[in-house]
């Protein structure tokens, strides 16, 4: 049986943020699987206008992941999408993996979750302006994405560096094949 992995989707998420990361644990040979989870089981569209229809929905996921992903996207500028929230305090109670990229870092940081952890973000000044109730910029890190405490977390341009911190998180390979998966995805063939 395949271990599960929640992606948070949502009415233009952006598409591309966990892309790599869920292509790679949702292969044939891999401990893992994606599961969809959306606010409810309607079609959810996202900004590349993939539509997807959740697996599960706010009130019915399984309790037993391994990882909640938890995509960027424009909606979380509009306050949207804080549904998620009774889901992640339930990974954080169970000690389960949160990743969040791009703009969903403004609402871990805004309830409290990078308080005490290294995270990063699409820069300090903007998580601030994003987050007023923000507390954790002692621990807050320039750098593509960064991993610490359970807590994944990357700026909107980091999609690869965001799936090798999960892929270092969830050991899914050794450090050198994961060096290596990322090395050919971020630089190609010819270089």
């Amino acid at each position: 049986m395949k271990n599960d992995i929640l992606v948070y989707v949502f009415d233009d998420y952006a598409d591309w943020e966990p892309a790599y990361v869920c292509a790679e644990l949702n292969r044939q040979d891999s401990p893992f699987q994606i599961k969809t989870i959306g606010l409810d089981k309607g079609p959810k569209i996202s900004m590349g206008g993939f539509r997807v229809i959740p697996d599960h929905d706010l009130m019915d996921y399984p309790k037993e992941f391994k990882l909640l992903i938890i995509p960027g996207g424009d909606s979380w500028l509009a306050g949207k999408n804080t549904e998620i929230l009774p889901v992640v305090d339930y990974a954080v109670r169970h000690h389960i993996p949160i990743a969040a990229i791009c703009a969903a870092t403004n609402v871990l940081a805004e309830n409290g979750y990078l308080d005490h952890v290294k995270h990063t973000g699409n820069t300090l000044e903007w998580m601030k302006e994003q987050a007023p109730h923000y507390r954790g910029e002692a621990f807050y890190v320039e750098e593509q994405a960064v991993s610490d405490g359970g807590i994944v977390t990357a700026n909107g341009t980091a999609a690869l560096e965001f799936a090798r911190e999960i892929f270092f998180l969830l050991n899914v390979k050794t450090p050198q094949e994961i060096e290596e998966w990322y090395h050919f995805n971020k630089v190609g063939f010819y270089h």
